[in-house]
Formats: structure tokens, C-alpha cells, sequence
């Protein structure tokens, strides 16, 4: 396999061109990558466990509660709208629940604290507005 050269700068500019599914396809392969550098033999669970982890939200969704909190910050928002925007946030709650669950048993699993997991995975905070 040929070995290409490739800037940082120039890496991080082509993945911000990518379309929101193709750059979460490429960030799941990514951390998929990284994790068989730690640990090159992942058990079938762990890996399960990894992918659930670091799948996000359908972009549609991010899209539209994007579109909504955008409007409730402007003021601009339709009681239907917000009726929209509590459920669309029970939903990225509930992912968000399920993501835990999975991040804790991954850290059962390696017999780790979830607070030393997170560290180790690189895990930052998603801000939800």
C-alpha cells in the first residue's frame, strides 16, 4: 500500500468538507483505528460496545433541533415548535442515556472507572443548547 503525505492542516480542511454522515462514517473509522493501536485484540464485545458508543445522532435530527434551538434563541418560535423541540430533546436524551449505559459497561468490561474510560478514549462533552 503506497504511503501518502499529507499536512495536518491539509487533512483537517478536507475532512471539514465532508457532508455530517460521511465525516461520523469517518470518525467511527477513525476511533476504530486508534482503539486496535491500544488494544489490537479487541473482544467482539468491546468492539460492539465502541461502535454503539461513538454512533451520533441521524443528521436529519441535528439538523432540525439545530433549526429549532435557533429559533428559540431568536424568539421566533411557534408553540408547535417547541412542543417539536421538547420531544426531538427527550430523544437526544434518551441517546444520550443509551451512550452512558454502553460507556459503562465498557468500563466494567476493562475493569476501569467510567471517569478513567472517558480519559482514555478521549471523550469530550457534546454541547446540546
Amino acid at each position: 500500500m503506497p504511503t501518502i503525505q499529507i499536512e495536518k492542516e491539509q487533512l483537517l480542511n478536507a475532512v471539514l468538507q465532508m457532508p455530517r454522515n460521511e465525516l461520523e462514517e469517518f470518525v467511527r473509522k477513525v476511533f476504530s483505528l486508534k482503539a486496535r493501536e491500544y488494544a489490537p485484540t479487541l473482544s467482539e464485545k468491546e468492539t460492539e460496545l465502541l461502535l454503539k458508543i461513538n454512533q451520533g445522532l441521524p443528521a436529519s435530527l441535528q439538523q432540525r433541533l439545530n433549526e429549532l434551538i435557533d429559533k428559540r434563541q431568536s424568539r421566533t418560535i411557534t408553540p408547535d415548535e417547541l412542543e417539536e423541540l421538547i420531544r426531538l430533546t427527550d430523544q437526544v436524551e434518551m441517546h444520550d442515556a443509551e451512550r452512558l449505559k454502553h460507556l459503562i459497561e465498557l468500563a466494567h468490561l476493562r475493569g476501569v472507572t467510567l471517569d478513567e474510560l472517558i480519559k482514555k478514549l478521549g471523550i469530550k462533552p457534546v454541547p446540546h443548547d
